[in-house]
């Protein structure tokens, strides 16, 4: 769409305000409008450098409405920044529907790289495998919770958590999981930051006695996988089923490998030999 203006995807700091880029500062400095979660948190920052630039409230109360709004005044021309009260937008922050409707309208979206609390608390938590999910807030059900744990419980997961729910959280994937490390990381960037990493028994008696307060970002470090798991029986029995489907030798060794964690040169071994015996 011509002469439409653009929405800018901005983070700003996580807790310590010089955590911005000159690049973030720059666009909302030249900005028409920012789109801001609490008009009372953004003008702390906008004061901080002072920044004179208008705000318009937009949070997941008003999401909806609220797009529609910003999308008309961008196809009129203006340039919006969208920002969340900390960090990264859409970060488990409002944005995905307004950001959603400036593609249906050929709207182009700009995002600035900067701050991100689940990043910030990765990078300082030493985990012994680089992969990692993260799963912005945990669904309440204990069922729901469950099934997704137990999904990536071979991959590092990372999720917010709220102070008053930290200590539950805990104990409930405690009972779920077999992961024997988690990381805490409070308040990061900010007076009072604690990164904190130690077994799940240790975490909950921490923090029943000393409720935590502030921004938490929990990470629960991988639990390596078992390798054979599967015995032979099972293995040759499974080998079976796919070589009757027409798979070959290469591919159920590779398919096998992949469901059971078996070494890959384990199955295909076995394979050959199933048909030898059957020659």
């Amino acid at each position: 769409m011509q002469n439409s203006g653009i929405l800018y995807i901005c983070p700003t700091p996580i807790g310590n305000l010089e955590d911005i880029t000159l690049r973030a500062l720059r666009i909302l400095k030249e900005v028409d409008i920012i789109a801001c979660e609490d008009t009372r948190v953004t003008q702390k920052l906008l004061n901080h450098y002072e920044i004179k630039t208008k705000l318009t409230s937009y949070h997941k109360f008003s999401e909806k409405e609220k797009s529609e709004y910003i999308i008309n005044l961008l196809k009129n021309g203006q340039n919006i920044a969208l920002v969340s009260d900390a960090g990264t937008p859409l970060i488990s922050d409002p944005g995905l529907e307004l950001v959603k409707l400036a593609y249906y309208n050929d709207i182009k979206v700009i995002p600035l790289p900067g701050a991100n609390a689940a990043i910030t608390a990765a990078s300082a938590s030493y985990l012994e495998t680089p992969n990692f999910c993260f799963l912005g807030f945990l669904p309440r059900s204990r069922k729901e919770k469950e099934d997704l744990l137990t999904k990536y419980q071979h991959i590092n997961i990372i999720f917010y958590e709220s102070p008053n729910r930290l200590v539950k959280t805990l104990e409930e994937i405690s009972e779920i999981l077999d992961n024997k490390i988690v990381v805490v990381a409070r308040e990061l960037t900010k007076i009072y930051e604690e990164i904190k990493r130690d077994s799940f028994e240790n975490q909950i008696k921490h923090y029943t006695e000393k409720p935590p307060r502030g921004e938490i970002v929990v990470i629960i470090e991988a639990l390596p996988q078992q390798v054979g798991t599967f015995d032979d029986i099972e293995l040759n029995e499974k080998i079976k089923i796919l070589d009757k489907a027409d798979y070959t030798t290469k591919e159920i060794s590779k398919i096998l490998s992949l469901l059971t964690n078996s070494p890959k040169s384990h199955v295909y071994d076995l394979s050959i030999k199933l048909k030898e015996a059957r020659r």
